[in-house]
């Protein structure tokens, strides 16, 4: 078997692997939910289907993208080979083994489908963690803290189901949203500024439209870390609310500041943009839930459909492409993805307002974000499974 994916080239790089799974498993997911919700589907999960749909959304599907895109860029921060061949299969197999358990939890004793659903966060942060280390690189040891801090989320939510208490549940839930829109931020924050510079100097356009403020960052930094211990003890409360808005204008500066509309031209980057300011409408609607003005399923839809979605899927197709070796130019049809995966968020996020009938919104939201991810799958299947255009290994 290891044989064939490297025959393949599917092991020579975590990124391939990790980004076709994510494409596959977004489809099989949400397929899932919606079969429990419209069509009578039952499993042996053990679980309620709407927090199995949680669990499996932040600790089965973002964690591969997450080890996709993190394996990968720790290769640049520090030079050192990149996990490949049968350490990474065994990496693929010990997710593949928390799906399984999480699939089939009412067939286990408590406890081992958690402990098997545990494993693949805390290896890969161990992973990250001694490569940094080892090449002496202190400055990104943060990332793989909030991978075992996310971790950490995911036991509370098993700690919920196993003791039949919602409140660990809700409590490991928003601490990974929080997790998840923290490591959104760093990362874009070093990203989407630079590949927005890098094009228009390549367009022959003036880079210094893109601004950023080092007190700025700093700042929304600090304010959408302090979200997460302010919802873990308070929830959903004023003092939440204020700091939602202040987190989320300071982020909408943010991004205005790096000019994002001047990429108007470019999918690849525009896409990025587009999926930071799902960041910003998450963190607005979350302030407003705080004061009983918006429903408070829909910062977690904006945030989970649209920001998540968006920089899952707008990030894989980048990726993908630079490091096999190809131009950075987006597929032929590939923009079907950006538009299923844009109309996927705002009908969720409209149903959850009540703008749009529920029913319909659930559907058509279900439609568009499987849609982006089958075709991501479909059109980076060759891609992600040969070896690079230019060559090179890897």
């Amino acid at each position: 078997m290891s044989n064939f994916f490297q025959s393949q080239s599917i092991l020579a790089h975590p990124f391939r692997p990790f980004f076709l799974l994510t494409g596959v498993y977004g489809v099989i997911t949400v397929i899932a939910w919606m079969s429990f919700l419209f069509g009578g589907l039952s499993l042996p999960l053990g679980w309620s289907p709407v927090h199995w749909h949680s669990h499996e959304m932040l600790f089965g599907l973002i964690p591969l993208a997450i080890a996709g895109f993190l394996l990968t860029a720790v290769c640049n921060w520090t030079g050192a080979a990149p996990l490949h061949g049968k350490a990474l299969l065994a990496l693929i197999i010990i997710w593949f083994a928390g799906r399984v358990a999480m699939w089939t939890a009412s067939w286990w004793p408590v406890g081992i489908a958690a402990a098997v659903d545990l494993l693949f966060m805390p290896v890969m942060a161990i992973y990250m963690t001694r490569v940094l280390l080892r090449h002496g690189n202190k400055r990104n040891l943060p990332i793989a803290a909030i991978l075992l801090l996310l971790s950490l989320a995911n036991v509370m939510m098993h700690i919920g189901f196993i003791t039949s208490d919602p409140q660990w549940l809700r409590r490991g839930e928003l601490m990974a949203l929080g997790l998840i829109t923290l490591m959104m931020i760093v990362i874009g924050g070093r990203i989407f500024p630079l590949f927005t510079i890098n094009w228009l100097r390549n367009q022959g356009i003036q880079i210094e439209c893109v601004k950023s403020f080092t007190a700025l960052d700093r700042a929304a930094l600090l304010a959408t870390l302090l979200l997460i211990p302010a919802d873990f003890f308070t929830g959903t409360s004023w003092l939440t609310g204020v700091m939602a808005l202040i987190a989320g204008t300071l982020n909408a500066l943010r991004l205005i500041g790096w000019s994002g509309w001047r990429t108007a031209r470019e999918p690849l980057l525009w896409i990025l943009h587009l999926g930071y300011g799902w960041i910003v409408v998450a963190l607005l609607l979350k302030s407003a839930a705080a004061f009983n003005l918006a429903a408070p399923t829909a910062w977690q839809h904006a945030l989970g459909v649209g920001a998540m979605g968006t920089l899952i899927l707008g990030v894989m197709t980048r990726v993908a492409l630079g490091h096999t070796g190809r131009t950075l130019t987006l597929p032929r049809f590939a923009i079907a993805i950006y538009v299923a995966i844009t109309l996927a968020a705002l009908a969720r996020v409209l149903a959850a307002l009540q703008l749009l009938d529920y029913r319909v919104g659930l559907l058509v939201a279900a439609t568009g974000w499987s849609l982006a991810f089958a075709t991501f799958t479909l059109i980076y299947w060759p891609i992600l499974t040969r070896p690079r255009a230019d060559g090179r290994p890897g």
